[in-house]
């Protein structure tokens, strides 16, 4: 083999790490992504690649675990739901979240698990956790659920302790306003209530009292 053939075959087997602020198409971000193990959370977002930074317990692990909480009760009620937790999701050509939450219709929703076992199409609720109304997932993140038809958009901004919770109408997102009880009644997922205050409170015990009623109806 001559040492021109071996270079050439070193470049095409050669996969060069995934690096934040890359622009990338949508195959070889997944390619790079794949091949890089250590990674645990990485997502293309309207072609750019963004790779988490380390996880704090108090201003995203913790809150991250109460939605969960939430989520999978309110999944273990209700047959025919599919709750995933930091799953990658194949949106189209130059976008691929790996969103904090998700709910999913099983049967007739608008995605599907395909033969690799990834999410291909949008969820019909996604959760993100940001640190502030800064963060991109209030931004272009916002604008890629929109547009694949993400129904149901929920940001919890710890920083600022607030949460919203975007509905999708007529193509595009309005803020579901709690009522007079500080309640949020998802449009989508008949039970799915919230009392916002109580879970920027920290009370769960609250929070899953007030789930329960709304599962009950």
């Amino acid at each position: 083999m001559t040492a021109s053939v071996e270079q050439n075959l070193n470049r095409s087997t050669y996969i060069p790490p995934l690096e934040n602020g890359d622009r990338l198409t949508r195959h070889e971000f997944e390619r790079r992504y794949t091949a890089m193990l250590h990674i645990k959370k990485a997502e293309l977002i309207e072609g750019i690649v963004y790779m988490a930074s380390p996880v704090r317990h108090v201003n995203h692990g913790k809150p991250h675990g109460r939605l969960m909480t939430c989520l999978g009760t309110y999944e273990a009620a209700t047959e025919g739901v599919d709750l995933s937790d930091n799953a990658t999701v194949l949106l189209d050509a130059d976008n691929e979240p790996q969103p904090d939450a998700l709910l999913r219709i099983e049967s007739n929703g608008n995605s599907r698990i395909n033969k690799d076992g990834y999410i291909e199409g949008a969820p019909e609720l996604v959760a993100e956790v940001a640190g502030s109304s800064a963060a991109n997932d209030l931004h272009d993140k916002k604008k890629v659920y929109r547009r694949n038809g993400v129904k149901e958009y929920i940001v919890w901004q710890t920083l600022d302790n607030k949460l919203d919770w975007f509905c999708l109408q007529n193509g595009e997102y309005i803020s579901l306003e709690a009522d007079a009880s500080g309640v949020i009644k998802s449009q989508v997922y008949p039970g799915l209530w919230l009392d916002v205050k109580a879970l920027l409170a920290g009370d769960m015990a609250k929070v899953l009292a007030l789930l329960q009623q709304g599962l009950s109806r």
